[in-house]
C-alpha cells in the first residue's frame, strides 16, 4: 500500500450559509496545518462547524471564502485523494464484503484482487469475503467502510464520528483498530468525535473547537506513547487540560445566550 501523502493547509477559512433570512455564519478564520501523517482528532460542542470543515475538506462543500488546498492543490470538489467515513457504513446491502470494498473497481484486475485481499486482512475481516452487510456487526461493517477508502490510496481521510453509533466494547476496539491501520499505513487523519478520552487515545493533536460561529479555540498536542493507558496519570492530566478548555467555550457560549451540549465524558 502507498504511503505517499502530502500536508494539508486552511488557511483564512470563513463558511455562511446564505438564507432569505439572515445569513448564519458557521466558520470563522479557521487555520489549521496538518503534516502528511498526523492523527488529528476534532472536538467541540454540538454546531460548531465539525462537520462542515470536514466536508470543506473532502470537497463536498466548494462554496467557502479562504484557502484550502491538499499540497499545492487546491481543494474545489471531490477525489480519490480524500476518503471520506460517515458515522453510517453506507454499505450496498446487495455487495458482499469484498465486492463492497472493490466498488467500482473490477475483480479482474489483480491488483485489485490482491489490494482488496490486503484490506480485508488489515481490518481484520479474514473469513467474512463473502458475507453480506446485514450478517455483520456495526463494527464490523465500519472496517469494511474504512478498507473501501484506502482501497483508493487517499492522501487524507476523513472520519465523521464514525463509531458514534457504537457500543462502548466495539467502540474500544474500534479504536484499536483504527490505529492499527494508521501506523501501518501512516495516511492523514481527521477524526472529529464528541468522546474526549477517544480524541486523546487516537490523535498526535486535538484541536478544540469553539461555537457560534466555529472557530478554533486551541490545538493540543498529545505527547503520548501507543498505545495510550486511559488510566494514566499523564493521560488524565492531560484529560483535565483539554477538559478544561472545552469547558471555557461552553461557558462562553452559554454566556452569549446559546444553547450547547455538555462537555464530553
Amino acid at each position: 500500500m502507498s504511503k505517499s501523502g502530502e500536508s494539508l493547509f486552511v488557511q483564512k477559512l470563513n463558511k455562511t450559509f446564505r438564507s432569505e433570512e439572515k445569513p448564519l455564519h458557521v466558520l470563522d478564520d479557521i487555520n489549521l496545518e496538518i503534516e502528511q501523517g498526523e492523527f488529528i482528532t476534532v472536538i467541540g460542542p454540538s454546531g460548531c462547524g465539525k462537520s462542515t470543515l470536514l466536508k470543506i475538506i473532502s470537497g463536498l462543500d466548494a462554496e467557502y471564502d479562504g484557502v484550502v488546498r491538499l499540497g499545492q492543490q487546491k481543494i474545489a470538489k471531490p477525489g480519490v485523494d480524500k476518503g471520506f467515513i460517515f458515522q453510517e457504513h453506507r454499505l450496498f446491502p446487495w455487495l458482499t464484503v469484498e465486492e463492497n470494498i472493490a466498488a467500482d473497481l473490477s475483480f479482474k484486475n489483480r491488483e485489485v484482487r490482491q489490494k482488496v485481499n490486503e484490506l480485508i486482512a488489515l481490518v481484520h475481516l479474514t473469513g467474512f469475503e463473502k458475507a453480506y452487510p446485514r450478517q455483520l456487526s456495526g463494527g464490523m461493517a465500519q472496517r469494511v467502510a474504512i478498507a473501501r477508502a484506502l482501497l483508493r490510496e487517499p492522501k487524507i481521510l476523513l472520519l465523521d464520528e464514525p463509531f458514534g453509533a457504537l457500543d462502548a466494547f466495539t467502540r474500544t476496539h474500534m479504536q484499536d483498530v483504527l490505529l492499527d491501520i494508521w501506523l501501518q499505513n501512516q495516511t492523514t487523519m481527521v477524526f472529529v468525535t464528541h468522546d474526549l478520552d477517544e480524541a486523546i487515545v487516537l490523535a498526535s493533536r486535538v484541536v478544540v473547537m469553539k461555537a457560534r460561529p466555529g472557530a478554533i479555540r486551541t490545538v493540543i498536542p498529545v505527547d503520548l506513547p501507543y498505545p495510550r493507558k486511559r488510566t494514566s496519570a499523564p493521560f488524565q492530566e492531560l484529560r483535565r487540560r483539554i477538559l478544561s478548555e472545552f469547558e471555557t467555550t461552553v461557558n462562553t457560549d452559554e454566556n452569549e445566550g446559546e444553547a450547547v451540549t455538555q462537555a464530553p465524558r
